[in-house]
């Protein structure tokens, strides 16, 4: 994806009119609030990523058909992170421990990837400010600028409507054009039976 493509307003909520669950890149919704936060490019990103040691995953999910477990198996075989787990209705994920809160982590995350609700981002913006987080990053349809002041404020780094996984994996030469870590780097194209 390139980073001159346009992104959504905000997230696309399900309704009768559009039948989305969430918006594709590109897509605007009627009425929504213009986007004011700037975004950072693609060398800021790709510096969080380089610079970090450890991830924090809020919202982690032991439901292989969410996101949020996606991102984890892809960051525990694919990325050199320490990657911890947050969630108070959970106890093990992929055989690690689960922590109730990023306060309860055994070390401070550089990178706190949030999976929550809209209205859950600022309490865990406060949460990453007050462990003293790096960066807080908030994955694809993710957008609340509430939460983006609260931790820009603190000096924390902050990334949003961006998948941790498919960022790493750009900037690692593992992006397959569905988004997927081949394991073959080639800047040929790949032959496809008919």
């Amino acid at each position: 994806m390139s980073d001159s493509c346009e992104l959504p307003q905000q997230p696309v909520a399900p309704t009768p009119e559009t039948g989305a669950a969430c918006a594709l890149p590109g897509a605007v919704v009627a009425g929504a609030p213009e986007r004011r936060w700037t975004a950072p490019g693609a060398q800021d990103r790709y510096e969080i990523l380089r610079t970090a040691k450890s991830v924090a995953i809020v919202g982690a999910s032991e439901n292989p058909a969410r996101a949020s477990f996606f991102v984890a198996t892809y960051l525990l075989g694919s990325s050199p992170y320490d990657v911890y787990f947050v969630n108070p209705r959970a106890t093990s994920i992929l055989g690690r421990p689960v922590y109730a809160s990023l306060a309860d982590l055994p070390v401070v995350p550089d990178i706190v990837d949030v999976f929550r609700r809209h209205d859950d981002l600022p309490g865990v913006a406060q949460e990453a400010v007050d462990v003293g987080a790096a960066a807080l990053w908030l994955q694809l349809g993710s957008w609340n600028e509430d939460a983006a002041a609260i931790a820009e404020t603190a000096g924390l780094s902050v990334v949003m409507d961006r998948c941790i996984k498919i960022e790493h994996a750009r900037f690692h030469g593992g992006l397959h054009l569905a988004g997927f870590d081949t394991g073959v780097i080639s800047s040929k194209r790949q032959l496809r039976s008919r």
